[in-house]
């Protein structure tokens, strides 16, 4: 831990080294809530979001937030190692191409619903999921857009890695909107200036147990995501390579709630935009398409809540990135590297190396809550 704030209701626990006004802000109306337990943590990719700072870490006593989850539930990282050790450029190329002529990115999704046997088998009978079920097959598979990405990638393991990060699509933004709108009804005696987008329902509500089933389902259903996505590049990677074969699998979520119990009490565990990082499991923090990824080890530090980063972080906002960055020095800052990137105008600035962090200072941040174990560098990248 860097430094803690002791000036609000509960402490923030800080391992972010640069924080801003606003991202300080949010934390702490946080800490102001009344049941916060023990303490809010800010891992060290923390920026602002909306109520809850990304890479923040809030435990609560019997209550729910849907903005503490975000509106991508379950939003998350896997990653595949290969029996493979080398690709040529040329050959990369041609799987870029099949990649973006397999997978729809960006907004679009497939003509054709998916097989309903990839999608979670517990699918509650509630409002959200059960309205948005024929949209969401054909969502499965699909990678949206913003940072979410596919990577081919070399590890110092020197073996070839495949990366993917991806969400619920718009199933999970439909079922967070709704709960913040009906966590905002039931509020509106609690809200105030500095809280009102920290709206909360009680976990033994009606409403509150729905939207934890609901919530639940979009994390199953981004895990079935990224997995049909990664099913799909490994056929192509098969076409390409004829002894090609996976090897080891690693998922990971970083926008969910989930009951845990940390100092003695059952809480539910918010991490927006931050990966739960127990003693011993394996996890996944990406940089920038300019920077290494790390396959890291938890380390189990109960101060952040078993948590840790979900990646480099932003340092500009997207607009920022496109007002202030200069397309032909990312460019050419990619192509040094050899990277096969997705950097072609203005408006993909948002996604350059130059609007995130620091990998290497996030990683020094947070060596109290990880062990990296494998660095990943970046071959082919594809942005929706």
């Amino acid at each position: 831990m860097i430094s803690e704030i002791n000036t609000e209701r509960f402490p923030i626990k800080l391992w972010v080294s640069d924080s801003d006004t606003e991202t300080l802000r949010q934390a702490k109306n946080l800490a102001n809530l009344p049941f916060i337990h023990k303490h809010v943590a800010l891992m060290p990719d923390a920026h602002v979001g909306f109520g809850m700072p990304i890479g923040g870490v809030a435990a609560t006593i019997d209550v729910i937030i849907p903005n503490a989850v975000g509106v991508d539930i379950g939003c998350g990282m896997c990653a595949q190692k290969t029996n493979l050790t080398h690709i040529d450029t040329a050959r990369l190329k041609t799987i870029v191409q099949r990649i973006n002529s397999t997978i729809p990115q960006g907004h679009t999704w497939h003509k054709k619903p998916q097989d309903k046997n990839l999608m979670p088998k517990d699918i509650p009978q509630h409002t959200i999921v059960q309205q948005e079920f024929n949209d969401a097959l054909h969502q499965l598979g699909t990678l949206g857009s913003g940072n979410h990405f596919i990577e081919i990638q070399k590890g110092n393991d020197g073996h070839i890695w495949i990366m993917v990060h991806s969400g619920s699509r718009n199933l999970g933004k439909k079922v967070a909107d709704y709960y913040n709108r009906l966590a905002i009804k039931k509020n509106q005696k609690f809200l105030n200036q500095n809280n009102r987008y920290l709206a909360h329902l009680y976990t033994d509500s009606k409403e509150g147990r729905e939207y934890i089933d609901e919530m639940n389902f979009c994390v199953a259903f981004a895990l079935a995501n990224r997995k049909l996505m990664m099913e799909r590049i490994l056929g192509i990677m098969e076409k390409e390579f004829p002894n090609f074969e996976p090897l080891q699998f690693i998922n990971i979520a970083h926008n969910f709630a989930a009951l845990e119990t940390h100092f003695g009490k059952h809480v539910w565990v918010h991490r927006k935009g931050a990966t739960r990082a127990r003693k011993d499991e394996l996890g996944i923090i990406p940089g920038s398409q300019g920077a290494p990824s790390y396959i890291v080890r938890g380390l189990g530090n109960p101060e952040s809540f078993e948590s840790c980063s979900h990646g480099a972080g932003r340092k500009l906002g997207r607009n920022e990135a496109i007002r202030t960055l200069d397309l032909k020095t990312e460019v050419e800052y990619l192509e040094k590297l050899g990277i096969i990137h997705s950097i072609r105008s203005q408006r993909d600035l948002e996604e350059a190396a130059g609007s995130y962090k620091d990998i290497s200072e996030v990683m020094k941040n947070q060596s109290d809550l990880v062990e990296p174990i494998i660095e990943l560098h970046p071959l082919a990248v594809v942005k929706g």
